[in-house]
């Protein structure tokens, strides 16, 4: 970004810390408010007691709101917070709707529809927000022109009190009672109110649950983008900010601070920091690990420390408590923006800003180039390559691809690679088709491929579920998803359940250059790596020179024009059978292995995948050949620059211990070494039939099943299966 196109806090935050505000509720309760004050004439016969519902101060106290944005701005602080943080209609529907449990009901997405949908609740969220959003304009604004140094501000977007992370139904990890979609549209209506304001900047804030995060931070692509601002150069600069338990994890969907950033860095935010929580102290470890991980600025508003009933602010630390461990975060080179949040009053910030006067911001780690080099640099001679832009992803965890590993996905999840799973499915005995995921990560594999592409299966219906139950299943929420469909729409539905970084199963230019770019957009909003098949309007690419045309031309579209990282582009060149009796299949394999090749060295940090078992489908019913034919060709196609590939860990052999004989017969197969090598195969695995006719069974996944049955109970109390715990019992 060039200096004349920066928003005037990045050019602030290249040369200095800036102040954020501090707590609104926390400042609120210093001015002794009551029911009746909160209520005024407008909500004298609400229901429901509202003094909870600081935002309504905003319309009801106008006063007293601006005079706190007063008294932060007068104690140094840079940006200020609009009093929304509980300000879309969902949130409000709390303090004016009734809940259906209290009558024995069940609060389910049909009643959220309603709130959606409700006008007085509607129009009540526009007002706040875009009235809180002028209050601070209007102050901002006035201090900026007292001081001569300007002021932003930022429109607060806090969490929900739903969660799609999580369930309220302990008997349905499955359910949730509101929709991504519905929580999305109610970040949407926010958004623009703020905007309508007098907003300079958006900030996601107190993120604990991470998949409402993510439809806020989509909510605010789609305003962008509908609303004209993107093609008028008027996007907002989006903050983010999440708050940790004591793990480093983000409080309910419990990711890890790394997992958490793979997961929004598409947004290119601002600023991504912690705030809340628990205290500046025990907060340390996990912002220096965000600092060292995050290309963005980094923010940093903790609690006064840890809840004190006995303080006058209800939090233990006094203001020099908090300028002393915000300024030893700035010794240490971490922070960018500094202030406070629970229980930190204007003296807090003052003393914070005090603090912090004069002191270094931290520097932003840069982008790459295209050539490796960071921006501004020198350029590097020719024969130093280019810096490897790893794939990372994540779920709970992290997952970062390592020099010269091979991405195992598991396809077991996939109704196509699965017979019982896909009968689970079909039963609806979704609880139990969880085990079959828990026993892929448990075998090893880094990612797990979802596919519902089934006649019998309604996908959209069965992705959500698996999805939704899948997330509430730590051991393998922990690992990212492949998301697997040839339609669309249940892509789609897939994207909404995933709290980190996946990865979608594909995208083709098989429709057209229009839908190609359209879906490659959607994919980049949710913030998902991609699958790119090797697929155009004239069909399927079998040979080599098809495949690299193809891939290099979906290469120049997503790089070139949406703006698609290259290093989460993921080829698909197309595995396909070979030995089926027909010449021209003969090839297929060394036209795999030398299009990847050729894509590693023309088309800089793309990623090559593919479904190894294809390969094999000649030999269904031997899996002995075919767990050797797995092996090799994967020896060969990860010499090429394959990366990772959807395959069953129970079918693949060591490649150095596959039998001699077969391992010629093999190659000699996949490598078109000979006119009659299939047939040759062929006849092996007949012989090798005939002397063990196990040969044909699957590998047994469940090798805890062996141990003795303390054992085997233990196994099921860690990980949670019950599947044996009667017999075992």
């Amino acid at each position: 970004m060039t200096a004349e196109h920066k928003h005037p806090l990045q050019k602030v935050l290249e040369t200095r810390i800036a102040i954020i505000d501090g707590a609104m509720g926390t400042t609120i309760r210093a001015y002794g408010m009551k029911e009746s004050d909160i209520r005024g004439d407008r909500f004298k016969g609400a229901n429901k007691d509202l003094l909870n519902n600081g935002d309504l101060f905003s319309l009801t106290q106008p006063k007293m709101i601006g005079d706190i944005h007063r008294r932060f701005l007068e104690a140094g602080a840079d940006i200020i917070e609009t009093n929304t943080f509980g300000a879309t209609s969902i949130s409000q529907s709390e303090f004016f709707v009734e809940d259906p449990r209290e009558k024995g009901g069940r609060k389910d997405p049909a009643f959220y529809q309603k709130i959606i949908e409700d006008k007085f609740l509607n129009d009540l969220a526009w007002e706040i927000n875009k009235q809180s959003a002028r209050q601070c304009r209007e102050w901002a604004d006035r201090v900026a022109n007292a001081t001569g140094r300007q002021r932003f501000v930022a429109g607060s977007i806090g969490p929900l009190t739903v969660s799609l992370s999580n369930s309220p139904d302990a008997d349905d990890p499955g359910f949730r009672v509101v929709t991504f979609d519905q929580v999305k549209d109610a970040y949407a209506h926010q958004v623009r109110a703020l905007i309508a304001g007098g907003s300079d900047l958006l900030l996601v804030e107190t993120i604990f649950d991470s998949l409402n995060a993510k439809a806020a931070l989509v909510a605010i692509r789609e305003v962008f983008d509908a609303d004209g601002l993107t093609a008028q150069g008027k996007e907002l600069p989006v903050m983010i900010s999440a708050a940790v338990g004591r793990g480093g994890e983000t409080m309910i969907s419990a990711q890890t601070i790394e997992a958490f950033w793979n997961a929004v860095e598409h947004v290119k935010p601002l600023s991504v920091g912690l705030n809340c929580s628990l205290g500046p102290d025990l907060m340390y470890p996990f912002l220096s690990d965000l600092s060292e991980k995050a290309s963005a600025a980094i923010s940093c508003y903790p609690n006064a420390g840890l809840p004190n009933p006995l303080s006058p602010t209800g939090f233990d630390l006094e203001p020099a408590d908090m300028g002393r461990f915000l300024g030893n975060f700035a010794k240490s080179g971490l922070i960018n923006i500094a202030g406070g949040c629970c229980g930190n009053t204007p003296e807090h910030i003052a003393a914070i800003a005090k603090a912090l006067d004069g002191m270094p911001p931290r520097a932003p780690h840069t982008a790459p180039q295209e050539d490796g080099r960071p921006n501004g640099s020198v350029a590097i001679p020719a024969e130093v390559p280019p810096e490897v832009r790893p794939l990372r992803l994540s779920g709970s965890q992290p997952f970062k691809q390592q020099p010269g590993s091979f991405i195992m996905i598991g396809e077991r999840t996939n109704v196509a690679g699965s017979p019982k799973f896909a009968k689970l499915v079909k039963e609806g005995k979704f609880e139990e088709a969880v085990s079959v995921a828990r026993q892929q990560v448990e075998n090893g594999a880094n990612v797990i491929d979802i596919c519902m592409d089934e006649g019998m299966i309604d996908g959209v219906a069965a992705m959500t579920r698996y999805l939704l139950l899948l997330g509430s299943e730590p051991e393998v929420a922990k690992v990212p998803f492949m998301v697997d469909s040839s339609k669309w729409e249940v892509i789609e539905a897939g994207l909404r359940c995933l709290q980190g970084k996946g990865i979608v199963n594909s995208i083709s230019l098989k429709e057209g250059e229009a839908i190609f770019r359209e879906r490659a957009r959607t994919v980049l909003k949710y913030g998902a790596a991609v699958v790119v098949m090797a697929f155009d309007e004239q069909g399927q690419a079998a040979s080599y020179e098809e495949k690299i045309r193809i891939c290099q031309r979906a290469y120049r579209i997503l790089v070139d024009e949406v703006g698609f990282p290259a290093e989460d582009i993921i080829f698909d060149p197309n595995i396909l059978t070979v030995a089926t009796g027909m010449e021209e299949h003969n090839n297929y394999a060394v036209d795999f292995i030398n299009a990847t090749r050729w894509i590693k060295q023309n088309l800089p940090h793309a990623k090559i995948s593919g479904g190894v078992s294809n390969i094999s489908f000649s030999f269904r019913g031997n899996n002995k050949v075919r767990e050797a034919m797995h092996s090799a060709f994967l020896y060969h196609a990860i010499a090429a620059g394959m990366d990772m590939g959807i395959v069953n860990a129970g079918m693949l052999e060591v490649y150095e211990e596959i039998e001699p004989e077969l391992k010629v017969l093999v190659e000699d197969v996949l490598l078109n070494r000979r006119p009659d090598a299939a047939e040759r195969l062929v006849q092996l695995g007949e012989r090798l039939k005939a002397l063990d006719p196990g040969a044909v069974a699957e590998k047994k996944t469940d090798e805890w099943r062996s141990g003795t049955v303390e054992e085997r109970l233990s196994h099921s109390l860690v990980k949670g299966i019950d599947e044996f715990i009667d017999i075992d019992t």
